[in-house]
């Protein structure tokens, strides 16, 4: 089958081995596959993976032991977990010792005419919500996963910092929770959206140091670490959702001084998203430079750095 495959250099393979079915997994047919950062970063050596590319996907299942699957338009959660072990069986499955993760760790990704997961990761997306907004619901998961850790009080005031594929899905989720909400960034040709939504948007050199009880990273550079530690007040909190190839420095010393919260904050919950798009409470149209066909995914990929969602096609979309 034709793979967008990452082996030390990044290749679209046309003869690359189709998937097998496993038990307990479904094969599954992708339409729509969004590039996102952590891809980026794999091609520079992140998590030392190799493999076919790709976690974020919208598609049709099939083929499954479980026939009520087969046809069904899904999205998947990435962490493949065995179900068995301690922290599985106290309710962690994302953080599975055992776990493979999809297109990112021991587990083939999405980027291919065809891939394989768990039914246990499966969420069967509404009809009313399409393929290019179903394709974001891994992103904004993981930027619900802010609020499920950690309460962000209307009276709070926030910062997001990084106005990229990330920061676009966490200040849409964090700016529904009435707080004073701010997003950093650089870039303000892509701020329309945002601004029209009532969320402040600025460059960091606008805004004094401690000026925000909780300060968000998604940089996706180890540069943005030092901004949010600038931003955050003391007794604030940090929250870390960048991924990435490269050593960070952080004073630990005024982190403890500072009384500052360090909280790490990864993959999220899906059926929270899927409601959020079936409700339109999120805007995910405006977030799209463009879609390109699985046979140009090389040119994607070249793309994908320094715009915001670049879309791979591999079959007819809803």
């Amino acid at each position: 089958m034709l793979a967008l495959v990452f082996d030390g250099s990044l290749n679209l393979v046309t003869t690359y081995a189709d998937p097998t079915l496993r038990p307990g997994e479904a094969l599954i047919r992708p339409h729509l596959a969004g590039i996102c950062n952590t891809d980026l970063e794999i091609t520079r050596g992140y998590m030392g993976f190799q493999g076919v590319l790709g976690h974020e996907f919208v598609g049709t299942v099939i083929a499954c032991e479980d026939q009520a699957w087969v046809g069904q338009r899904v999205v998947g959660e990435i962490n493949a977990a065995c179900g068995v072990c301690a922290t599985c069986r106290r309710g962690d499955a994302p953080h599975c010792l055992q776990r493979t993760t999809l297109g990112i760790d021991r587990r083939d990704g999405v980027m291919a005419e065809c891939f394989s997961l768990p039914v246990s990761c499966l969420h069967v997306v509404p009809p009313t919500v399409p393929d290019t907004a179903a394709v974001f619901v891994e992103p904004l998961a993981a930027a619900l996963e802010i609020v499920e850790q950690s309460h962000i009080r209307p009276t709070e005031r926030v910062a997001v910092v990084g106005d990229g594929k990330l920061g676009a899905m966490i200040v849409q989720v964090l700016r529904l929770t009435g707080c004073a909400l701010t997003l950093v960034g650089r870039h303000p040709e892509r701020w329309g959206v945002y601004q029209r939504q009532g969320i402040t948007c600025t460059t960091e050199d606008h805004l004094a140091a401690g000026s925000f009880d909780v300060v968000v990273d998604c940089t996706g550079q180890p540069a943005g670490l030092a901004t949010t530690r600038r931003l955050v007040r003391p007794r604030g909190r940090l929250v870390l959702k960048s991924t990435f190839e490269a050593a960070s420095e952080i004073n630990l010393t005024m982190l403890v001084v500072d009384e500052v919260q360090l909280l790490g904050s990864r993959c999220g919950p899906f059926a929270p998203a899927l409601r959020l798009l079936e409700r339109g409470l999120i805007e995910t149209a405006p977030l799209i430079t463009a879609t390109y066909p699985l046979t140009r995914a090389l040119e994607a990929f070249a793309a994908a750095r320094g715009n915001l969602k670049i879309l791979l096609q591999m079959g007819s979309s809803n």
